[in-house]
């Protein structure tokens, strides 16, 4: 890649209206841009960041990330959300985004930087392989709703 990549945070409506289209390749049951925007909202009162991947003026990457402590971890940072456009993959975008939180990681006296990833995602699995993380359980949920309904 010739062009430099610009991160930035994203914090303003329209702009995460912008984001939502990436976004939805990595969640693709978000279906409303306005139901987006409003989580978005929410999740920011939580300590949630959401940094951008910008090549020229379009957005190629996103990563999502929050501080969290835990008695397992200590402090630690939790990416929720980590996608790049499907024609700029295997371009180093992903390892930028990942190398940026790791730096907001060690500032911030964080020892640990923790992901999930689905069981049904080999190629995710192997680029966080390669980019030094590692596995180390796993991951239960239990719905309480009925599928497809989520709060808003």
């Amino acid at each position: 890649m010739t062009t430099p990549l610009d991160l930035r945070y994203l914090t303003e409506t329209p702009e995460l209206r912008d984001a939502f289209v990436l976004m939805r390749a990595l969640r693709p049951h978000l279906v409303d841009s306005t139901a987006f925007t409003d989580q978005m909202a929410r999740q920011f009162l939580q300590r949630y960041q959401l940094l951008g991947a910008w090549l020229d003026t379009e957005l190629i990457g996103l990563i999502g990330f929050r501080t969290l402590e835990n008695l397992l971890y200590g402090q630690f940072i939790y990416v929720d959300d980590l996608v790049v456009a499907e024609s700029q993959r295997q371009n180093g975008i992903g390892a930028a985004l990942l190398d940026a939180v790791r730096r907001e990681a060690t500032n911030t006296g964080c020892a640990h930087l923790v992901l999930d990833t689905g069981l049904h995602m080999p190629l995710a699995q192997r680029f966080y392989y390669r980019e030094g993380l590692l596995a180390k359980g796993m991951h239960f949920v239990q719905p309480l709703q009925k599928e497809g309904t989520h709060h808003a």
